[in-house]
């Protein structure tokens, strides 16, 4: 019988030190014995055997552990560069909800204003019940971000910020908030342990949505979190038991597919956004474009310098204001106006529809999720869809 969990760095035949866009096809995979499978197997069982006094470790039953999940963890671990395996939630909001409470009752969390807005509102919802003391702040302005840190407990950490694309010094503000006794939590879904590695700046803890580039395809609803520290991971392993937000085996099979065409995915819809972040910039109906590629983004200097690749989000403002920004929604034919991102699809949202996006937030903003379709069939649709708004 296979041994699943001999997956991972240490299996025989998978050396070490490999690119990590290597290490997401790689890794992950069953032992290297006769017969045995290429890819590992959906383990689909509830509970597992065993008697007398449950050990450290055993399965036991499917809320602690399942087999599917182990080779998803060991391949998002490994490239972070985490010699602990990962751990699988869902949603990717579980995942924010496992990180958070490592903060001390009460205790002090500084957050960047523009966040993954389920994080920002549980955030603001655990503030309102006294769970945690929030402070916002601009995470592009580092003195702002240093001020802010005195008493705190945590600093969340997002970069590139959603949905404003704004970089944050990673390893300049870990630092000052570990000197701050601090603990830090960065959400790196927009990037991914492909275009940079949070863990190698001092992170403690890296948050993801493997919903939207991990898994890739629009089709499943899971989260994970990385850490090197043990007792950190203990924590959240505790939490993720307790609470019962676990990822189904399936979904985890599914996702660790996405993964393995995580580079070739990013590689495309990262080479296609630069090319119509340039386009967008010279276009009349265009009042601002954010996008950590452009020689003339605020952030460009710090993303060039600690992320491998710029990403394939682009945030736009439309000239006319929330109506003009709508009908761009309206008249696309191939973008698909959806929320979420990181799909093979390329989606158009004006983010302001949802309530609780923050008022810093421009009405005319959309966000632009660019996926593998052709480049040049991507700007006709955007740009017929931009001069029927702009009449």
């Amino acid at each position: 019988m296979t041994d699943l969990r001999s997956a991972g760095p240490a299996a025989e035949g998978h050396p070490e030190n490999l690119a990590p866009d290597t290490v997401v096809v790689s890794a992950g995979r069953p032992g290297r014995t006769h017969d045995a499978p290429v890819n590992p197997p959906v383990v689909l069982s509830s509970t597992f055997l065993g008697r007398g006094e449950v050990q450290h470790g055993d399965r036991a039953y499917g809320r602690y552990s399942n087999p599917s999940w182990d080779p998803f963890e060991e391949t998002l671990a490994e490239p972070e560069g985490s010699p602990l395996p990962a751990l699988v939630f869902a949603p990717g909001l579980a995942a924010a909800s496992a990180a958070m409470p490592l903060l001390p009752a009460g205790g002090v969390l500084v957050m960047p204003q523009h966040s993954y807005q389920g994080s920002l509102a549980l955030a603001e919802q655990l503030a309102a019940r006294g769970a945690l003391q929030l402070r916002t702040v601009d995470i592009a302005d580092t003195e702002a971000v240093k001020a802010r840190l005195e008493g705190a407990d945590m600093l969340w950490l997002e970069s590139p910020t959603n949905p404003m694309l704004e970089i944050a010094e990673l390893q300049v503000l870990t630092a000052a908030a570990h000197a701050a006794g601090a603990l830090v939590v960065a959400d790196n879904t927009f990037s991914t342990p492909l275009g940079q590695r949070p863990l190698e700046s001092g992170v403690d803890v890296v948050v993801y949505s493997v919903t939207k580039y991990l898994a890739g395809h629009s089709d499943v609803i899971l989260g994970a979190v990385v850490t090197a520290d043990e007792a950190l991971r203990t924590r959240l392993i505790e939490h993720r038991s307790l609470h019962g937000a676990i990822a189904g085996p399936f979904e985890t099979w599914l996702a660790l597919r996405g993964v393995r065409t995580l580079a070739l995915r990013i590689e495309r819809s990262q080479a296609t956004a630069a090319v119509l972040a340039e386009r967008l910039l010279a276009h009349p109906g265009i009042e601002a474009v954010r996008y950590p590629g452009l020689p003339q983004d605020p952030g460009h200097g710090r993303a060039k310098a600690q992320m491998d690749g710029f990403g394939s989000t682009i945030a736009i403002q439309v000239r006319g204001g929330a109506e003009a920004a709508e009908t761009v929604v309206e008249a696309v034919r191939l973008w698909v106006p959806a929320t979420s991102l990181g799909g093979v699809e390329s989606l158009i949202e004006r983010r302001r529809r949802h309530a609780n996006e923050p008022a810093s937030v421009p009405e005319n903003l959309l966000r632009l999720s660019v996926g593998i379709e052709n480049a040049e069939d991507l700007w006709a649709d955007l740009a017929q869809a931009l001069e029927k708004a702009q009449g």
